[in-house]
C-alpha cells in the first residue's frame, strides 16, 4: 500500500472515531433540549408573585392563576387549545413559537431514531435544519413573552408599575430560566455541528491530496 493511501486511511479512521464521540454528545444535548422544550411549554411557572405583590399567583405561556385578594385560593384560566383565554397577544405568540419549537425537536428525535433503526432519512442535514428552526422559535418565544406583561391580569398580580419587559413586584420563575438554558443548549448543538462539518471538510481535503499524490506517483512510474 502506498504511503498516501495509508495517510488517507488514518485520517478516515480518526474522523470516524471523533465523529462518533461528537455524535454521542449531539444525541445527549438534543434529548436535553427536547426535555427543556416540553417542560417549559407545559409548566406555568414563567413569572410569579413576590413578597409585595397585590395578589398571589403565577403565569405561564398559556395557563395562569391569580388570587382574588380575599382568600388563598387561586382562580386559574388559560388553555393552549383556546387562544381566546390568553390575556395578551404576546402570550399567544410566545405559546405558538415555543409549541412549534417543541414539536420540531420531537420530530427531529423521531427522525434520528428512524435513521438509526431503518435508515430512512439523511441524518445530518435534517437534524441541523430542524434544530436550528427549533432554537430560533424558542428564542422568539422568550423574547416575545415579556411584551405581554402590560396586560391587565399581570398588572393585577404584579402591581401598577408593571409594564412591557418590567415585572413590577413580581419575579421571573424557574421555567423562564430553563428556557434560556435551552437556548444555550441549542448554541452547543450548533457548535458541535460546526466542529463536525469542519472535520469532514478537512478529511475531504486530505483525501483529495492523497489521491493527487497517488496519481502523480503512478504517472511518474509510467
Amino acid at each position: 500500500m502506498l504511503p498516501a493511501q495509508e495517510a488517507a486511511k488514518l485520517y478516515h479512521t480518526n474522523y470516524v472515531r471523533n465523529s462518533r464521540a461528537i455524535g454521542v454528545l449531539w444525541a445527549i444535548f438534543t434529548i436535553c433540549f427536547a426535555i427543556v422544550n416540553v417542560v417549559c411549554f407545559i409548566q406555568p411557572y414563567w413569572i410569579g408573585d413576590g413578597v409585595d405583590t397585590p395578589q398571589a399567583g403565577y403565569f405561564g405561556l398559556f395557563h395562569y392563576c391569580i388570587g382574588n385578594g380575599f382568600s388563598r385560593e387561586l382562580t386559574c384560566r388559560g388553555s393552549f387549545t383556546d387562544f381566546s383565554t390568553l390575556p395578551s397577544g404576546a402570550f399567544k405568540a410566545a405559546s405558538f413559537f415555543i409549541g412549534l419549537s417543541m414539536m420540531l425537536i420531537i420530530a427531529c428525535i423521531i427522525c434520528f431514531t428512524l435513521f438509526i433503526c431503518l435508515s430512512l432519512f439523511p441524518r445530518r442535514t435534517l437534524q441541523i435544519f430542524a434544530l436550528s428552526l427549533s432554537a430560533a422559535c424558542l428564542v422568539l418565544g422568550c423574547m416575545i413573552f415579556p411584551d405581554g406583561w402590560d396586560s391587565e391580569e399581570v398588572k393585577r398580580m404584579c402591581g401598577e408599575k408593571t409594564d412591557k419587559y418590567t415585572l413590577g413586584a413580581c419575579s421571573v420563575r424557574w421555567a423562564y430560566i430553563l428556557a434560556i438554558i435551552g437556548i444555550l443548549d441549542a448554541l452547543i448543538l450548533s457548535f458541535l455541528a460546526f466542529v463536525l462539518g469542519n472535520r469532514q471538510d478537512s478529511l475531504m481535503a486530505e483525501e483529495l491530496k492523497a489521491e493527487n499524490k497517488v496519481l502523480l506517483s503512478q504517472y511518474s512510474l509510467e
